[in-house]
């Protein structure tokens, strides 16, 4: 018998700076922040995940290694898009829509619901506020 998988938990990135690295997520997607310690804090994700933000002394940024997050419709996406390289600096990744590396090396795709068939994880009134019919 396999186990049968319900989700994703929570995602975990490594960060020089727990302080700077919450106040970012918190701007750019608006997360709450959760419980944190020292050294470390956790960001509500979505309905039953969380971000996971470790301080480490040396962060090494990976090629390809990456998480997905899905925002609403395409404004919100550019409203993303616009945050990271006009308050931030950061450049886009091509070729993709809206590929960014956080100010640590972290790399995030970002995707609107229509991108995504996991629709159904959302509450239906949020699935109704994009317009997608069944």
């Amino acid at each position: 018998m396999s186990a049968q998988v319900y989700g994703c938990n929570h995602l975990a990135i490594e960060v020089s700076d727990v302080k700077a690295a919450v106040k970012f997520y918190q701007d750019v997607f608006n997360l709450q922040k959760m419980d944190g310690g020292e050294g470390d804090a956790f960001l509500k994700l979505g309905e039953h995940q969380f971000l996971a933000i470790f301080q480490v002394a040396e962060v090494r940024a990976d090629r390809v290694r990456h998480f997905g997050l899905i925002v609403r419709d395409e404004k919100q996406l550019n409203e993303v898009r616009k945050k990271v390289k006009e308050k931030y600096g950061l450049k886009l990744e091509r070729p993709f829509r809206c590929d960014f590396r956080d100010p640590w090396g972290n790399r995030i795709q970002v995707v609107d619901l229509h991108d995504e068939s996991l629709i159904w994880l959302l509450p239906y009134a949020e699935v109704q506020k994009v317009g997608i019919k069944f």
